[in-house]
């Protein structure tokens, strides 16, 4: 237990460290970028745009809107006012985008791995069959076929074609769950790749066949001791796959139309939204981080033999 508890505080530390990075080199990035938040604004007196600016905190120099919002950050955890979304602040844009990216990510997640593992048993189990050659050609095609592409050609068959799902919109489980397959499809794919070696190598293991001599069922046998260490490098794999559903979601959200992060977030960057685009980064980094730390963690409980570190 005192592992556990001294892990958590190293990785604790730095998250702090890499939040604090990724803060700089972003603050860094939007300033030194050409152009400004107000430049794509129609032409103002600069009377008003020095008020804008005043009213921002922008109108110091680099040095001290570092300061200035990395201390509403530390103090209040206060992320600033949107710029662009009137009388809104950050973390109310968040509060309300982030029930619906994590929503979407968690279906995504849900249904990839119940299809994945599903598919990499079915093909270890029946190994050189029909069923096992055509689930890894479909496994290969997911893994090559960008999310956004599955999208629209998902649109184009259950949205216009079948009519199965609705277009877009949100609040109801049939909306959400065209993006979520197509969000857990690639990673699906990849995780049926990995359940089906992972399945293969604890076949071959001496434990496995001595259970296959002693007689016992074939489904107890691969439930029991085969399944439980395939799944390692499924687990192991939970945290970029987190990191690609959160990532992917952005241009998920923009094609379905979901007031997600995602749609806030790319809405920042174009808009050179200051404060929003700071603080869609800084949750992301945590929500990553945090999800990396938490399977890292799931998987030293599940092999005793990884030591945390």
């Amino acid at each position: 237990m005192s592992d556990v508890f001294s892990y958590i505080g190293k990785r604790f530390l730095w998250m702090i460290a890499t939040v604090w990075l990724v803060y700089t080199v972003s603050f860094a990035l939007m300033r030194l970028a050409p152009g400004g938040p107000f430049s794509a604004e129609r032409k103002v007196p600069p009377a008003i745009e020095r008020q804008m600016e005043a009213r921002f905190n922008l109108d110091g120099t680099y040095v001290e809107q570092y300061f200035d919002y990395l201390k509403g950050i530390l103090t209040k955890g206060d992320l600033g006012w949107s710029l662009k979304l009137e009388d809104y602040s950050v973390n109310e844009v968040i509060a309300q985008g982030f029930p619906i990216s994590v929503s979407l990510a968690v279906f995504a997640l849900i249904f990839a791995v119940v299809l994945g593992v599903t598919a990499g048993v079915i093909s270890a189990v029946y190994r050189g069959t029909f069923a096992d050659t055509s689930m890894m050609i479909a496994a290969v095609i997911g893994i090559a076929v960008p999310n956004f592409v599955l999208a629209s050609v998902a649109i184009l068959l259950f949205v216009f074609g079948i009519s199965i799902f609705p277009a877009a919109g949100w609040g109801t489980l049939q909306q959400v769950l065209l993006p979520a397959l197509c969000l857990g499809a690639p990673i699906a794919a990849y995780i049926a790749r990995l359940s089906r070696t992972g399945m293969l190598e604890s076949l071959s293991r001496e434990h496995v066949r001595t259970a296959f001599a002693k007689g016992l069922p074939k489904s107890t046998v691969i439930f029991k001791h085969v399944l439980p260490g395939a799944m390692l490098p499924v687990v192991s794999y939970l945290g970029p796959a987190t990191a690609r559903v959160l990532t992917g979601s952005l241009v998920l959200e923009q094609i379905f139309a979901l007031p997600g992060m995602g749609s806030h977030f790319i809405n920042a960057a174009l808009q050179r939204d200051y404060p929003l685009a700071m603080g869609m980064v800084l949750t992301y980094t945590v929500i990553l981080f945090v999800m990396n730390s938490l399977v890292d963690l799931s998987y030293a409980i599940i092999d005793p033999r990884v030591k945390l570190q």
